[in-house]
């Protein structure tokens, strides 16, 4: 199901319309007869159907989370604005740089002409259009609201691509960090202490012990990089093979995440976020607290904040207040538990929730923000003490010996 997309196929036809006109485009569809069915509802009697040639140089067709929330944006705006759903879809498709997005879209436009609903045609694409999406999807089709809930839709993506661009870009300065002290050093242990070891070989004294250690420490480097850069590179595909395959790895690394200093207050914040965007968007759209707890699991982004919420559902479905749920995991603030306390006394959940969103995806703004600051002079800081601490290493004895000799 995941590759559906890929199998429409690209058409060019041309063809005479109900007044005899001569007409022309374009059409996805898995093979020509399905194509010209398509055309003949439409009212357009296909006089040629051929297949579209493929670009000598093919343009990107890999579709990201970003390009899906625009997506959303677009057909919330065209569907307020009144264009039919199928017409949507034949402007954003074709306008759209992106093959495979194109594609997509066209692929979705020819199910919708073939009979199905959105939420039936989007389901076909798990890979681009996951079950929250199209839960959403689906309870504004059957309550009448499908352009207000495909503002709520678009709203939503919008708040959780933002969100997960800005973790992204918390966690990267650390690694920035690591990653780019590692490669001095190693430049600096394989190709320039051994310069300063071929001079120290003639002084005939001994050298600092600072200094022994750092040639030490070069002569790992330059006669074990394989092994050391092997390693890491080993350590850093288990990590990643553990984190596809294992929920325990997962679990335990979210753990130690969310107890990491500064990184670990953010991740909370998010995920708590994310949690409540995505239950007033889901409360928004009428959707069922307990059907709704099963998405959201889902969209915190957090294994441990996932089990708590799917805890919590358990206890929502004998009868628990959410508000007391929430209370029992200890992850979530006493502000947070006490709003949504307040949004089920008051009947205004998704009100509520919605605030409680705004409140820590700016927090999470202001976060990152801080740690941009802090870790920016850190770097610095860590780099030059990196680098002056090896300086120094190499030229004490250089210094030691113009004593000797001034002496």
């Amino acid at each position: 199901m995941a590759t559906a997309a890929k199998k429409q196929t690209e058409f060019v036809w041309e063809g005479k319309d109900s007044k005899g006109n001569k007409v022309k485009g374009e059409t996805a569809g898995s093979n020509i007869n399905l194509v010209k069915a398509g055309l003949r509802r439409q009212g357009i009697t296909p006089t040629r159907v051929r297949k579209k040639a493929k670009p000598l140089f093919g343009g990107s067709t890999k579709i990201n989370a970003s390009e899906i929330s625009i997506f959303s944006r677009q057909l919330a705006t065209m569907m307020d604005a009144g264009v039919p759903l199928v017409q949507a879809f034949e402007i954003i498709g074709r306008g759209h740089e992106n093959k495979g997005m194109q594609e997509l879209l066209l692929a979705i436009k020819s199910d919708i002409e073939s009979g199905s609903n959105l939420s039936e045609a989007l389901a076909k694409h798990p890979m681009q259009f996951d079950e929250l999406y199209c839960n959403l999807v689906r309870a504004g089709e059957h309550a009448g609201i499908l352009d207000t809930i495909l503002d709520k839709v678009a709203t939503y993506k919008e708040k959780t691509e933002a969100i997960k661009g800005k973790i992204k870009k918390a966690l990267f300065y650390p690694t920035a960090v690591i990653v780019v002290s590692f490669i001095i050093t190693a430049i600096l242990m394989i190709f320039v202490i051994p310069e300063f070891e071929k001079l120290f070989a003639g002084f005939g004294a001994d050298l600092p012990a600072i200094t022994k250690f750092v040639i030490n420490l070069s002569q790992i480097f330059q006669n074990y990089w394989w092994a050391i850069f092997g390693s890491i590179g080993l350590a850093i595909y288990g990590v990643i093979q553990a984190k596809r395959r294992s929920k325990g790895f997962n679990v335990f690394l979210d753990k130690v995440l969310l107890k990491t200093p500064i990184i670990g207050p953010i991740l909370n914040k998010a995920a708590i976020a994310r949690f409540a965007r995505t239950l007033a968007t889901m409360f928004a759209a009428g959707v069922p607290l307990v059907e709704a707890m099963d998405s959201v699991a889902g969209a915190v982004g957090n294994v441990v904040y996932g089990d708590a919420v799917r805890h919590m559902r358990d206890e929502v479905s004998t009868g628990t207040q959410l508000n007391v749920a929430m209370r029992q995991t200890d992850l979530f603030p006493n502000m947070v538990v006490q709003m949504t306390a307040i949004g089920e006394e008051a009947g205004s959940m998704d009100t509520m929730l919605s605030k409680v969103a705004d409140f820590y995806e700016e927090e999470v703004d202001n976060a990152v923000d801080g740690l941009s600051s802090l870790l920016e002079p850190l770097i610095m800081t860590i780099l030059g003490g990196l680098i002056g601490g090896l300086v120094i290493a190499m030229y004490m004895p250089i210094f030691q010996m113009g004593k000797v000799v001034g002496g």
